[in-house]
């Protein structure tokens, strides 16, 4: 049975775009060991990805969308360990291959939890001055890797 679409509110729209360029980038891992390219070139990418996207996007959720079940709830600190971990396997620089694979299979696994299960607890008890704050502090991140010239997935 396919999973009926979450209605996501308006204010968390953004970070849920954001987990969608997250799963393209392990799309983007996925297709670079089935073309067999070399890790560097992939590291590369991540690396790139990382610094533009993915700290941001953990810094906007830690700030802005956490404090609403605040630290202690424990579907947080499974995020803030999750983000932790991700951010130990990006900067990883020995057994790259090993990391580039762990990042694939725990970033997509981070981005479905997030989206199915702490974003709907998020959005269940958010107040709405939470979420008008939420919407104003964080717009999104434009995502765009048109400049990347090495796109070793294609």
């Amino acid at each position: 049975m396919k999973n009926k679409p979450i209605k996501r509110h308006e204010a968390l729209k953004p970070l849920s775009r954001e987990h969608h360029y997250g799963l393209l980038l392990c799309w983007k891992i996925r297709q670079g060991f089935k073309l067999n390219v070399d890790s560097q070139r992939i590291k590369d990418y991540t690396e790139w990805f990382k610094v533009q996207y993915l700290e941001p996007h953990f810094e906007a959720e830690e700030q802005y969308i956490f404090p609403v079940l605040g630290n202690d709830h424990e579907l947080v600190k499974r995020a803030l360990s999750e983000h932790r971990r991700l951010k130990r396997l990006f900067d990883q620089e020995t057994e790259i291959t090993k990391a580039l694979i762990l990042i694939e299979e725990e970033l997509y696994s981070h981005i479905r939890f997030e989206e199915r299960v702490l974003f709907n607890e998020i959005q269940r008890i958010a107040t709405s001055e939470q979420l008008a704050e939420i919407e104003e502090k964080h717009q999104g991140i434009a995502f765009s890797d048109k400049e990347w010239k090495d796109k070793f997935w294609v």
